[in-house]
């Protein structure tokens, strides 16, 4: 029998298996390397090698990169607190609250590792300030073996990755990337030739696609600089193609010329599925087309972006950079405003809840309370369902603390020396391997081998006894306790409701182009972002299992919306305009303020003023019109919505 089908039989994933047994050895080593090199928390170095670890070589170097930066952040945060505030509890607690909420609140603002490294700057200062109050060594000894002992994690996962590690997945983002650029290209050129626009379905298929291919590109970019610009350029050519099946959906003007302009774009698409890559047979077809959209403004553009990505890629082949200033205004990523200042919110205030319940009581273990506390409502604030999450970690935390009791008090009081202690810990870690690799059991299990670790100092002789372990026990288990109550209680957040505030986003945008123009986003940045926000609603909608079809319909009704605000401005500015027709548009505008509550009126108001300047005899009628249909057959898209 094939052994990875035995092994799948039994509920594990083979590759799991083999990297949770790799990262569990390369635990035990970094723990015997940092004991050998005299340090006094050899087992942070253990727990680093489980936080740093990552199956594949480019996201374990950024990851590695990363934790070290966020660790000496945090650690001379740490200490500088420490030396400010001295003994004042208080004081100390006020500090780490406002510094790990805003490491929060900026984590979830960043995207990829980047957001990660944040994170770890926030309560990497809470391990160095809680616990340098109490370090027999002082707490500026404590700083520099908290950041010596994770960088011998980081470097023990780094060698063992890079040796054992697998690499990048050779169905890289870039080879879909053009085949759906393909797509795209002869599905312009067919409508340009007189077919009709494509269906919902084929349209939400290659927007998923769109979608999916950009949730992997902070993966395929990571580890190293020549990644990143990989990435940055791959990402301009997605955003070109959900600008270009916009249009396709939603023609302002067709074109003058469009069977020319159809095949300049089969052309166009045969140079681009060239085995060779014929880059400038691509960019003169384009080119072409573009001369011959000139009666299009806006597909005239459209293919310009389009040229310029494939040229930023082509130069990526050549030099392995890309000229980021051109790819920035082509690409602008969505960031959670809402849920970043409610994770600073939520942390900070939490924080300030639980230190000052310790500084108040005055309760030794309270510390630990606070750290473990720090370090989950921080950490787990990125996930889509932290509340749920912090469940199942706070089952492997109590699972973790219970084994270091055992390990504690059945165990080391046999152990004649420090290195026996070690010896006997780490089969423990090793236990961690099955619960890691089988599908029912892995979510939250590294948290069973974290906790073990951190309750772990090896020392002889012993100077705690077995009450003051299972307070301090306690203590730590009540971290993840007290983060499902804040997750759950405090600005509660999961996949639905981020879901539903991306919408309110792209929705409030629309009403602050209409109310106020002279302070919205300029359209190419309202455009940018709109692109990037359309494939994480998709991205949303395929994690919760909704129809990707109504996540199609809805942001084809906000681009039009959007242009049609953009239209509506551009002619309210016209001289040729009377008073009363810039006044029933500007009225008109005013009325989007009521979009996510009475969409229906609004699609009604622009119904009126269709008609009336149809009545004037104004060219924008029919877009105005249309718009009022296609917002009243979406009204719920914009009902259903809140911040």
């Amino acid at each position: 029998m094939n052994p990875g089908r035995a092994i799948a039989r039994l509920g594990l994933d083979p590759e799991r298996l083999s990297f949770g047994l790799r990262t569990a050895l390369a635990s035990c080593l970094a723990l015997a390397v940092a004991w050998g090199l005299g340090l006094e928390h050899p087992q942070w170095s253990a727990m680093t090698v489980w936080a740093a670890s990552q199956p594949v070589r480019g996201m374990l170097i950024e990851k590695s990169a990363f934790r070290a930066l966020g660790t000496l952040i945090g650690t001379l945060v740490g200490v500088a607190l420490l030396a400010t505030v001295g003994d004042h509890t208080a004081w100390l607690v006020l500090g780490l609250a406002l510094w790990v909420g805003l490491c929060a609140g900026t984590g979830n603002l960043l995207h990829g590792l980047r957001s990660y490294g944040a994170l770890l700057a926030g309560y990497s200062a809470s391990m160095v300030a809680l616990l340098g109050q109490t370090a027999p060594l002082g707490f500026l000894s404590l700083g520099i073996d908290r950041f010596t002992t994770v960088m011998v994690g980081v470097l023990v996962a780094l060698l063992i990755g890079l040796l054992f590690g697998g690499r990048n997945r050779e169905d890289d983002p870039s080879g879909r990337t053009r085949r759906l650029m393909i797509l795209v290209l002869q599905r312009l050129a067919r409508r340009l030739d007189g077919q009709p626009a494509p269906a919902t379905a084929e349209l939400t298929v290659l927007l998923s696609e769109a979608a999916a291919i950009e949730a992997t590109l902070d993966a395929h970019g990571a580890g190293s600089a020549k990644g990143r610009h990989s990435a940055r350029s791959l990402r301009a050519i997605l955003a070109t193609q959900i600008e270009a099946l916009l249009w396709l959906e939603r023609p302002d003007v067709l074109p003058d010329d469009g069977r020319a302009i159809a095949t300049a774009l089969d052309e166009a698409a045969t140079a681009l599925d060239d085995a060779d890559g014929a880059i400038d047979a691509l960019l003169v077809a384009l080119t072409r087309a573009e001369t011959r959209a000139a009666s299009a403004p806006s597909l005239a553009m459209c293919l310009r972006r389009i040229a310029e990505a494939h040229r930023q890629r082509a130069r990526f082949h050549d030099t392995g950079t890309t000229q980021s200033e051109t790819l920035r205004r082509q690409v602008i990523r969505h960031r959670d405003w809402v849920h970043g200042r409610q994770a600073f919110l939520r942390t900070g205030g939490v924080m300030l809840i639980v230190g000052g319940t310790w500084a108040l009581s005055g309760w030794a273990p309270g510390a630990y309370v606070l750290l473990g506390t720090s370090v989950m409502v921080t950490l787990f604030s990125t996930f889509d369902n932290p509340a749920w999450l912090m469940r199942r970690i706070l089952a492997w935390q109590t699972v973790g603390a219970v084994a270091s009791l055992v390990c504690h008090w059945a165990l080391w009081p046999l152990a004649t020396t420090e290195w026996h202690q070690l010896a006997m810990l780490m089969p423990f870690i090793l236990l961690a391997v099955l619960p890691f690799a089988h599908r029912r059991t892995m979510t939250g299990s590294v948290d069973y081998v974290m906790v073990l670790l951190l309750l772990s100092q090896p020392g002889l002789p012993r100077s705690v006894d077995i009450a003051g372990s299972l307070t301090t026990a306690i203590a730590v288990v009540m971290g993840p306790l007290l983060a499902v109550i804040a997750f759950t209680l405090i600005f509660p957040t999961d996949a639905r409701r981020r879901q539903r505030r991306l919408k309110a986003m792209m929705i409030r945008e629309l009403q602050a182009m209409a109310a106020r123009p002279e302070s919205a986003p300029r359209p190419a940045i309202w455009r940018a972002r709109l692109h990037h926000r359309i494939m994480t609603l998709m991205q949303w909608s395929h994690r919760l299992g909704d129809p990707a079809q109504a996540a199609t319909r809805g942001s084809l009704a906000v681009y039009d919306l959007g242009r049609t605000v953009l239209t509506l401005q551009a002619l309210g500015e016209k001289d040729t305009l009377s008073a009363r027709e810039r006044l029933a548009i500007r009225a008109t505008l005013r009325r989007l303020d009521g979009l996510r509550h009475a969409p229906e009126a609004v699609a009604d108001a622009l119904t009126r003023l269709a008609d009336f300047l149809a009545r004037r005899g104004r060219s924008a009628a029919p877009v105005v019109e249309r718009t009022a249909a296609h917002l009243r057959d979406q009204a719920a898209f914009f009902r259903h919505t809140r911040d």
